[in-house]
């Protein structure tokens, strides 16, 4: 059996021989890590589709392309990386794959909780930092996680 991963802006960016010998490696790897490729390259997109919303006013319920709040932003984003998201930050985490903190990428989404309450949620940067939409009169911004109450989750 052959897997397959559809990477359309790969293309754009290599030649043909780094193309087939993509193919040909995938063709190797177990389904779950071809999967695993796949997410890691919508979820970089989704990272640069947040970072490009730099300085845009929080509005809550606000879904973009101007304005967002919090899981607005990462529906956004994550829709201009062809994956599909649902609407609340509480909907998001229940749809992901929940991932350990030592094993967060860049990409990943850290969801702020009370309890068993998501309430907040933003797109993972690296070292300890997330894009997000965080409140009204902010705007989408990079920052510090600043609380350890977070989980993370990696969109499928």
């Amino acid at each position: 059996m052959t897997a397959q991963v559809h990477v359309p802006s790969l293309f754009a960016r290599v030649g043909t021989a780094s193309v087939l010998t993509f193919a040909v490696c995938t063709t190797m790897l177990a389904p779950g890590l071809v999967n695993d490729a796949e997410a890691a390259v919508h979820s970089t997109k989704a990272l640069k589709v947040a970072a490009s919303k730099k300085g845009a006013p929080y509005r809550w319920g606000a879904t973009g392309p101007h304005r967002f709040d919090c899981s607005g932003l990462t529906l956004y984003s994550f829709r201009k990386a062809g994956r599909k998201l649902p609407r609340t930050a509480q909907q998001q985490y229940n749809k992901t794959r929940h991932i350990p903190r030592s094993q967060r990428k860049r990409g990943d989404l850290v969801f702020f909780h009370a309890g068993r309450g998501v309430y907040h949620v933003g797109i993972y940067a690296g070292s300890g930092r997330i894009w997000h939409s965080p409140k009204a009169g902010a705007v989408v911004r990079l920052e510090r996680i600043w609380t350890g109450n977070v989980w993370y989750g990696r969109v499928r």
